[in-house]
This record gives C-alpha cells, sequence and structure tokens, in this order.
C-alpha cells in the first residue's frame, strides 16, 4: 500500500515584513526543525519519492529545507488548493497526483492537516504541531478518502530539538 506524509509547515516568523499571509516566513527555530525532519525522514527510510506542497512561503520553504537536509532528489510540485483549501479538496489533489507514487508527501496547514488525517483514519482528534509529520498507509491513490486508511507514526519536531539541539548527521 502507498504511504502518504503529512508534513504541516514548520514554526512560522509572525514578526517578519510580510503583506499577505501565504508570504510569510519561517522562524530561525522552524528553518532548524525543518532540517531535522529531512534528516530524521531519511534516517527513518521515509523519503518521499513525490512532493506537493501549499505555494505559501513558509510551507514550501520547509519541505524546501527539509528535501535539502534530508538529501531528497524528489522534485516539489507547489498545488494553490493546498493553501486555504478544506479535506476533500485536499483528497482530490492527492487522488490527481498521486499516479505511481510509492511515497507521497504533502505539505500544508492547519486546521487541515489534523481534520485530513482524521478523515483518512476514520475519526479521532489529532493535534498536528507546526514542522510534525506523519505517515499513513493509504490505498492506491485514486481510492484515497474517508475512512480509507490508518495511522502508522506521528514525529513531532520537539523530539528531533529543543529549539537549540538538532538531530546530527547520524
Amino acid at each position: 500500500m502507498p504511504e502518504l506524509i503529512l508534513l504541516r509547515h514548520a514554526k512560522s516568523d509572525w514578526d517578519a515584513a510580510f503583506d499577505h499571509d501565504r508570504e510569510r516566513p519561517l522562524n530561525p527555530r522552524g528553518r532548524r526543525a525543518a532540517a531535522s525532519m529531512g534528516r530524521a525522514l531519511r534516517l527513518m527510510h521515509r523519503v518521499p519519492d513525490r512532493i506537493v506542497t501549499s505555494p505559501a512561503v513558509r510551507a514550501r520553504t520547509t519541505v524546501e529545507i527539509a528535501a535539502a537536509a534530508g538529501t531528497w532528489d524528489v522534485p516539489i510540485e507547489v498545488e494553490d488548493r493546498l493553501y486555504g483549501g478544506g479535506v476533500d479538496d485536499v483528497l482530490g489533489v492527492l487522488r490527481e497526483r498521486g499516479g505511481d507514487a510509492r511515497r507521497m508527501a504533502a505539505v500544508g496547514h492547519e486546521p487541515t492537516w489534523s481534520a485530513l488525517a482524521a478523515a483518512i483514519i476514520g475519526g479521532g482528534s489529532l493535534r498536528v504541531p507546526t514542522g510534525m509529520a506523519m505517515g499513513l498507509d493509504v490505498p492506491e491513490w485514486t481510492r484515497l478518502g474517508h475512512r480509507s486508511g490508518r495511522l502508522l507514526w506521528m514525529l513531532p519536531p520537539r523530539l528531533l530539538t529543543d529549539g537549540d539541539l538538532e538531530l546530527g548527521d547520524l
């Protein structure tokens, strides 16, 4: 079965200068967490072979940093519907973009990511903090929907860094 990795963007910088929410950048802690998550997913043998991200700067930067730090050689596709879209919008994107991917990462936002994960696993209440990744076992992409998968793992960035320490290159 394919694996879906949901990655919420890392900590953003509310004090930075930006005109629109889509332009909000990561703060230094978010940049460190994104790098640690990229290395951790590499060490876990969970590197995606397809990536789709929200167009928001904080989401794109999160996955770009994670991919560089984890040495993922994967093109990053930008999808407007991952910014501000609801659960069914995101499910549609994943069904359309999944193709033959064995492991696809989707990078986006709350509250959609927690609602999406709960919908796929058939209920529950999940909290998805900034920078967190979770893996879900899902059916073939065209059949992805409500109650179609199961939660495999969740990895909050606090397990990798306390804001000052980073997961080293083990």
